[in-house]
């Protein structure tokens, strides 16, 4: 079983043909597809492959966002380490089977359970406007030991810290080397990968662009570096591959900055941030409202009514989710309500400044209810029954449908498994 998650993947990438997807096209027609994936509230990489692996949203996975919030200072950090995962995953699943598992560069897999792991990390600089370093977070958090030395001098070479800058498309080349060596050497039972480029390029130019149609044909050559080696290594007709995404993308035009609304109302003084009662934590196209003491309702009523004095056209921006709405999409449960802008407004986290300011290219993180913000979902090989096609599933519906693939028991799961998808002897 074959995960290969391509960030920032949109159904149309590979239902027209315009796109130039043919390697997945090609797979698809032996397969099935989706027409569209919705995702999880904020649509972002983290809590979204978190999703993917449990079956569950984020309240009950524990991975809200891709970076804690951070009031006091933002750090750089990411939701790096798989103990913050609260459910059970796949992988440890599959452990407790005494399956054989990989992971490349997945989202939340430092210290986590698989046999071979090269997780999605980086160190942070040691000084600010310094370089981040990925070499040796990579190399000191990859299991076993000096997998990451090995996986160099078999599959891609010896790589260097702008190998792995997503300003270059020789990220996604050299992950899928990666996870086609691990195929070949060790036959893992269920292997995910996380491809990052087309993501990059959506951010900088948007929906459609020259970078993001080259990012999606160089994706779509991993892909097939990766089924090449599931046919290298002898195990094609005992393999089921999906390829799935995260989330789809917008084109924004201006950035809401609410943060710079409650330093007017004297809730949060971008001076001395030690002082802040309220807090909105931005997630691309979401802002999520943290208070200091979550039973201070005095500040909440003040941010409502902050936000209600607003003019018509400011408040035709967003929409208010209150905690019901983000209780019924399974978002933080931490957080005192979000804002979910319309399509074309992005989140600022700046505390200064005007209230709206102007932004470009792309982004993601919107309330998941329009068909832009969907991802794919494509599917092929043992026991996947050609041409069916689902209208409409969500991200916790892949993880019943690996478990089933897998033959292994995954009772936490809340997504549905679709048996139009699998042949009649699943």
């Amino acid at each position: 079983m074959i995960l290969i998650s391509i960030d920032g993947l949109r159904p149309e990438f590979y239902k027209d043909p315009s796109w130039s997807m043919v390697n997945l096209r090609q797979a698809m027609q032996t397969g099935a597809y989706a027409d569209g994936v919705t995702g999880v509230f904020p649509t972002v990489t983290y809590p979204s492959h978190t999703t993917m692996i449990t079956g569950v949203k984020p309240a009950k996975h524990g991975v809200h966002y891709n970076t804690p919030p951070e009031p006091l200072e933002v750090t750089g950090k990411w939701i790096w380490d798989y103990k913050t995962i609260k459910a059970p995953t796949i992988f440890s699943a599959a452990k407790a089977q005494g399956l054989r598992t990989a992971s490349v560069f997945w989202p939340v897999s430092v210290g986590g359970p698989a046999d071979y792991n090269i997780p999605e990390f980086w160190y942070l600089p040691k000084t600010k406007g310094g370089k981040r370093d990925m070499m040796h977070a990579l190399s000191e958090n990859a299991s076993p030991k000096g997998f990451f030395e090995e996986v160099q001098q078999q599959a891609t070479g010896q790589l260097e810290e702008i190998d792995f800058d997503g300003d270059y498309l020789g990220i996604d080349a050299n992950l899928s080397r990666m996870s086609g060596y691990i195929i070949r050497k060790y036959k893992p039972a269920f292997l995910a990968v996380h491809l990052v480029a087309l993501d990059h390029f959506e951010h900088e130019q948007g929906r459609d662009g020259d970078k993001v149609r080259a990012a999606l044909s160089s994706v779509d050559g991993g892909v097939k570096t990766i089924l090449e080696a599931i046919d290298k290594a002898g195990i094609k007709d005992n393999t089921t591959v999906i390829v799935t995404g995260d989330h789809g993308f917008v084109d924004i035009h201006s950035a809401i900055a609410p943060n710079v609304l409650l330093a007017k109302e004297g809730l949060y003084d971008p001076a001395n941030k030690a002082d802040w009662k309220a807090y909105f934590h931005g997630s691309g196209g979401a802002a999520f409202l943290h208070l200091k003491d979550k039973n201070d309702t005095q500040t909440l009523e003040k941010v409502k009514a902050a936000l209600t004095k607003l003019s018509a056209s400011e408040k035709n921006m967003f929409e208010v989710k209150d905690r019901t709405a983000l209780d019924m999409i399974g978002a933080d449960p931490t957080a005192a309500l979000a804002l979910a802008p319309k399509q074309g407004f992005t989140i600022s986290s700046a505390a200064t400044g005007e209230l709206v300011r102007s932004a470009s290219g792309g982004t993601h993180g919107f309330f998941p209810d329009f068909k832009e913000i969907q991802t794919g979902f494509v599917v092929f090989g043992k026991g996947i029954r050609q041409g069916a096609v689902i209208p409409e599933m969500g991200l916790q519906d892949i993880a019943p449908l690996v478990a089933k693939l897998l033959n292994m028991p995954f009772p936490s799961a809340e997504g549905t498994l679709y048996p139009g998808l699998l042949t009649a002897d699943k």
